[in-house]
């Protein structure tokens, strides 16, 4: 391996490594509070995966909004204006607080479709508060969002890893407080789980604003919060970078969620096998999820400095990195694919099938990561209109279709619904890089 070829491994990783860890950090959210609540039974367990299930196809389109900041401050960056990354963040706050405020009315609003989604009633009736507590945290995650953006197109990705850290041990402790009713308060159950991740969403904002303003490295940015005026054109750039983004990620969660409804049409062995496959394939894309984000941030700080060749080493050094990332746990899941489900259910039915999945996941981990990864390179480079129209036909148009005609036409069962999983992510992997790779070339001219 030669030296240059090296380096931009290492400045990648080291940029990839904080996100990983903030994002499995963020899965953890969820786990202990699954954990928590399910101690209070099956049917308050099911009522969150019910309002969860709304909650997260509304998180992935506001996260998706708020993705501009990034390669629109890494590209600042690159350009040495401080200026115009104080600007960013200045407008992209704005708009991100008030998409906050709408997504708050909204999910209020969405709330009221779940009794006529065919589910029991008991869960229902508690899905629905549950729901609307959770759609309260959206208006501080987006400031928390907003700043943990601008930070890390300034390459700064250790601070946000240690606020959601610290965010897990606010919610281990929000849930016993609020869950079970202790310190004096009264024991709210599956709502006292709700109210526990807002208090984690205001917890992660206040914090990262403090850390963003009592920090010198930030200083050059100053004021970051003097509101001038509202900046058309640079609103106009977040929302031709944010909306497309947004769309992918909902279209991309969308056929996820639409593949496991599917898989319950054949059962419930099949929808549990589906759920330990697609748990343990997460946490591969998780890391090949803070790769995306390294990539984003490298490319947008070569884009500024507008230099070709550099945008092309640190796109394709991310790549080698997701390969190799994404071919270790490939072996994982064949070498280890019939134990790996024992660690979740005893289920002799569950098991082998479970078993089965992982061969296939094992199959779409190199496409899985190099898709993440490539949407993330031109992400950095601010192309996501056509990624966005990539993204919709390679899930909705070939990788659907595909999983329903192996899953039910051919009768392969729960593999074939996976095969579709391979198709779509094969599909856009190979689509994303290709654009990634002629789009590159046709940059300026390298220094």
């Amino acid at each position: 391996m030669n030296t240059r070829l090296r380096q931009h491994l290492r400045a990648t990783a080291s940029l990839a490594l904080p996100v990983a860890i903030g994002q499995l950090g963020h899965v953890m959210l969820g786990v202990t509070d699954s954990l928590m609540v399910g101690r209070l039974g099956h049917v308050p367990l099911a009522s969150a995966s019910l309002g969860n299930s709304v909650f997260i196809l509304i998180l992935v389109l506001a996260i998706g909004l708020a993705s501009a900041i990034t390669p629109l401050t890494a590209i600042a960056r690159g350009e040495d204006d401080h200026e115009q990354a104080g600007i960013v963040l200045r407008q992209g706050l704005l708009l991100n607080s008030i998409v906050g405020v709408i997504l708050v009315a909204s999910t209020i609003l969405l709330s009221n479709i779940l009794p006529y989604l065919n589910q029991p009633s008991d869960v229902v009736e508690r899905a629905i508060p549950y729901l609307r507590i959770m759609g309260f945290s959206f208006f501080p995650m987006m400031v928390f969002v907003s700043f943990r953006n601008f930070i890390e197109g300034l390459s700064f990705t250790r601070p946000a890893m240690v606020i959601i850290l610290l965010a897990n041990l606010v919610n281990v402790g929000g849930n016993w407080v609020f869950i079970y009713g202790n310190l004096g308060m009264p024991a709210l159950g599956l709502n006292g789980a709700g109210y526990s991740s807002l208090c984690v969403e205001v917890f992660a904002a206040i914090a990262i604003v403090i850390y963003v303003f009592r920090s010198p490295r930030f200083r050059r940015y100053q004021p970051l919060l003097e509101f001038r005026s509202f900046n058309i054109p640079m609103q106009i750039r977040l929302l031709r970078i944010g909306v497309p983004s947004g769309v992918q990620y909902f279209f991309e969660a969308g056929s996820f969620s639409f593949s496991a409804i599917m898989l319950g049409w054949l059962g419930a062995t099949a929808l549990a096998a589906h759920q330990i496959a697609i748990s343990l394939a997460s946490i591969s894309f998780m890391i090949t999820l803070g790769v995306s984000h390294a990539a984003t941030i490298r490319v947008g700080h070569a884009m500024g400095q507008k230099d070709r060749g550099l945008v092309r080493q640190a796109g394709f050094s991310a790549v080698i990195l997701a390969i190799g990332l994404m071919s270790t746990a490939a072996l994982t899941f064949i070498l280890f694919r019939d134990f790996l489900p024992t660690l979740y259910i005893s289920d002799a039915e569950v098991i082998p099938l479970a078993s089965t999945l992982l061969i296939l996941a094992a199959a779409f981990q190199l496409s899985d990561g190099l898709q993440v990864v490539g949407h993330g390179l031109l992400r950095g480079m601010t192309d996501v209109t056509v990624p966005m129209f990539i993204a919709i036909v390679a899930y909705w148009i070939i990788g659907l279709p595909l999983g329903y005609f192996f899953g039910f036409v051919v009768e392969l069962g729960a593999p074939g619904v996976w095969m579709g999983f391979v198709a779509g992510l094969s599909t856009a992997a190979g689509a994303f890089l290709f654009r990634f790779h002629r789009q590159s070339r046709r940059l300026f001219t390298s220094r």
